[in-house]
């Protein structure tokens, strides 16, 4: 197994600037683990960008920023091939995707158009332009974020392109103690600034492959696709999660036992990211919406409902 003090460490070094965030730093590093990508859904000012640069940082990888605007291009995305009098040839000029961390900052505020243009890099880890293929370093992860309050002038991610992050996450407001620990850190410069490499790409793709080695017994995948089909059938959804959501959680159990330093999953890791995987994936439907009823709430009560492996149906 890869050693737990690595992933550990890289834990440590993100919370240096991440204050009093470790779950959701821990979720962060379990998407990466399983090659996933991530939303990060968050009012402004929380440390969202922050999140992805020091997670690159402390790993060694190239990190790129995307600013999605209404104005951005595909071609600004993925690059363009442009031709050179010199050789009488046309040269690819990658884009900024193109790089082993991916931040796309407001992602919904791009048009549909371009949005697109990240789902053949996400899901088959290449793009095409002009008719090539390039391939996307390793590892390669895309870190979008978006304002969960502020639609004006935004266009909403399709359920298709929901659908392909692993986990979405929250970060929330620190508590005030911890919010003075960020003044007091900050007061002379940015700690990412100061940051450093802590473990390297390729021992964290070494640890991608072991993730794939954790046991999970047949009662506790049972127990994900019962969890996947209860979204499915609950009265207030639309749509539920799909088999790729089942994969998700699944992955997320074997990364997240890992960095536990244990070999098998529990049904413990499945709650703890049973909302994370699941939740960006359902549709309300519109008479449930006006109730204000949430999609995180939905998970909640079938995570009440659905029998926990090794446990008795009361009668």
């Amino acid at each position: 197994m890869a050693r737990p003090d690595i992933l550990e460490a890289v834990l440590g070094n993100v919370e240096r600037v991440i204050v009093g965030k470790r779950e959701e730093v821990e979720l962060a590093l379990v998407a990466l683990l399983c090659q996933g990508h991530l939303l990060i859904e968050d009012v402004p000012g929380v440390g969202k960008t922050v999140l992805a640069k020091s997670l690159a940082r402390s790993i060694g990888c190239s990190f790129k920023r995307i600013q999605f605007t209404p104005d951005l291009l595909p071609s600004d995305v993925t690059g363009v091939s442009i031709y050179n009098q010199k050789s009488g040839e046309f040269e690819f000029r990658p884009g900024p995707v193109i790089a082993q961390i991916v931040l796309a900052d407001e992602i919904n505020r791009a048009t549909p158009k371009t949005q697109a243009s990240l789902l053949e890099a996400m899901e088959e880890r290449q793009i095409t332009v002009d008719g090539s293929t390039y391939r996307m370093p390793q590892p390669f992860m895309v870190l979008a974020t978006q304002n969960p309050i502020e639609y004006e002038g935004t266009f909403p991610l399709p359920e298709a392109q929901l659908d392909r992050f692993m986990l979405r996450i929250r970060l929330g407001y620190p508590l005030p103690e911890e919010e003075v620990t960020v003044l007091d850190r900050q007061q002379y410069g940015h700690p990412v600034e100061d940051l450093a490499q802590v473990a390297s790409a390729e021992e964290l793709v070494a640890a991608q492959s072991e993730v794939k080695h954790i046991h999970v017994a047949p009662e506790l995948r049972r127990y994900i696709v019962d969890l996947a089909v209860a979204s499915r059938q609950h009265q207030d959804v639309y749509l539920g999660a799909s088999p790729r959501g089942s994969l998700a959680l699944f992955r997320g159990v074997q990364a997240r036992a890992l960095l536990r330093g244990r070999e098998y999953g529990i049904p413990d890791d499945v709650k703890a990211l049973a909302e994370p995987a699941l939740a960006h994936r359902i549709i309300i439907n519109p008479s449930a919406r006006m109730k204000g009823t949430s999609a995180s709430a939905i998970i909640g009560e079938i995570l009440r409902s659905v029998p926990v492996p090794g446990t008795r149906i009361p009668a």
